[in-house]
């Protein structure tokens, strides 16, 4: 069975199971590294981890998402793409999107390519701070 399609305005830190559509806004490469650091490529080794941060909202905000190695080339500006089991991770106290090896990140073609994204309310932009209760 489908799950509901999750808008912008409703993630919330540290959560999980968010199925999106969202279009790509902006896309920039932040890192390309091998695994366990170290020079050239070697036999054996794992390749490198391409990184892209990229603006992806929908008509009630946009996020940050991570997009990691294959994911980086479905990220296109002006793409619409659907995100299945997303999760919110935290990154220096601010909400960043990332789908895992248990969701998918792929590309659409459907009216929703004509999809409005209300950019004047980042997510991302929010600073959350982690307060420990004590009982």
């Amino acid at each position: 069975m489908e799950s509901p399609l999750s808008k912008v305005v409703e993630l919330r830190p540290c959560t999980q199971g968010y199925s999106l559509l969202l279009k790509v806004l902006s896309a920039k490469p932040v890192a390309v590294h091998r695994p366990g650091g170290g020079g050239g490529f070697r036999q054996g080794q794992q390749p490198q981890m391409r990184i892209s941060e990229c603006i992806v909202g929908d008509d009630t905000g946009v996020v940050v998402f991570t997009a990691r190695n294959e994911q980086v080339d479905v990220m296109k500006v002006g793409a619409t793409v659907e995100l299945k089991n997303a999760k919110v991770d935290m990154y220096k106290g601010s909400m960043r999107l990332a789908v895992d090896k248990r969701g998918t990140v792929k590309a659409v073609e459907s009216p929703s390519s004509q999809l409005k994204v209300k950019e004047d309310n980042n997510l991302s932009l929010i600073e959350f701070e982690q307060v420990t209760m004590v009982m």
